[in-house]
């Protein structure tokens, strides 16, 4: 999957970009075998299989133990990642929100496994081969969604909107969107565009969830560009050509949170730190990935949107 990311760039889900879906999904699996309170993915494993790279198929099926390819920081990380958009998507359709919206949806299987209510539409966007090998994996497996699920076929640098109001998106109902482990792999600018539409389709009293990462004090990307090749460099020893730093856009952005929040969004934030401590898991320690500090944050959109740069009464708020 070694490769330089450009404007261009595609994959599927051995590849690229692509692949880190492969790799959450086998950190989904090893997380429900280890802890299904917490996570419960029966799809992960099995997807994962589908993909085919067999590296990440030993770990997901559990023949390889985890231990010294898959640090124990990461499955934990995936727990409670897993559970924060879980909760997020049940409590905006138990709220009464009826589309929901997963951008970059991977191998995400939660149109299959989430007990939504009844009505809720979950429209589901990637790019076609991605699209296309889930539904089909998925259908192989005998697997039914549990929500009405649409898909909208579409690279996130084209014209998604239109392809998501083609599957019948309507702008005009509330909608819960998720963009998860998604910022990272977009250029600042291409963040701020996205950020700027999800806002623009949303009606009010629609959610969002997605993580904020802090800008890097001096020297904190040369530590995680370092630890991502160490990473790298384990998998390349076990077959599997990965090159994790070069996936990532790196270089200062606008955080996620206070860019929302300047454009009408009400959220509540809990760092990745604070919520492996609530949840019992084994605090932080080395953290040279800079994980600690990255927010998850979740809310609402208000009725009166100020302009970009002036903000709101309710800022983030640390939950």
């Amino acid at each position: 999957m070694t490769s330089t990311r450009d404007d261009a760039d595609t994959w599927d889900l051995a590849s690229s970009v692509g692949a880190t879906a492969t790799m959450a999904a086998t950190a989904r699996a090893i997380a429900t075998r280890a802890d299904p309170r917490l996570v419960d993915d029966p799809f992960a494993e099995p997807l994962v299989r589908a993909v085919g790279i067999d590296l990440l198929t030993r770990l997901a099926t559990g023949e390889v133990p985890p231990d010294g390819l898959v640090e124990q920081v990461a499955i934990d990380v995936a727990k409670i990642r897993a559970r924060f958009y879980d909760e997020f998507f049940l409590d905006a359709t138990h709220a009464g929100i009826t589309q929901a919206v997963i951008l970059a949806a991977g191998l995400d299987s939660r149109a299959y496994r989430l007990p939504w209510p009844s009505g809720t539409v979950v429209y589901e966007l990637d790019q076609p081969q991605v699209i296309a090998f889930k539904t089909r994996a998925l259908a192989e497996l005998g697997a039914a969604p549990t929500a009405e699920r649409r898909v909208a076929a579409v690279d996130l640098r084209d014209d998604w909107p239109a392809a998501l109001r083609t599957a019948g998106f309507d702008p005009a109902q509330p909608t819960a969107w998720s963009a998860e482990g998604l910022l990272g792999y977009l250029p600042p600018e291409a963040q701020d565009r996205l950020l700027d539409t999800i806002t623009e389709l949303s009606a009010p009293e629609s959610r969002v969830a997605t993580e904020s990462r802090p800008n890097p004090e001096p020297g904190d990307e040369d530590s995680t560009k370092e630890a991502l090749n160490r990473i790298s460099a384990r998998w390349r020893a076990h077959s599997f050509d990965s090159d994790l730093a070069r996936l990532r856009y790196f270089g200062p952005r606008n955080e996620a949170a206070p860019y929302l929040t300047d454009r009408g969004w009400v959220l509540t934030a809990v760092s990745i730190r604070d919520l492996l401590v609530a949840t019992g898991l084994a605090p932080l320690t080395d953290d040279d990935l800079r994980m600690g500090d990255v927010l998850y944050v979740a809310g609402t959109l208000g009725s009166h949107r100020p302009r970009p740069g002036v903000s709101p009464s309710g800022a983030v708020r640390r939950g």
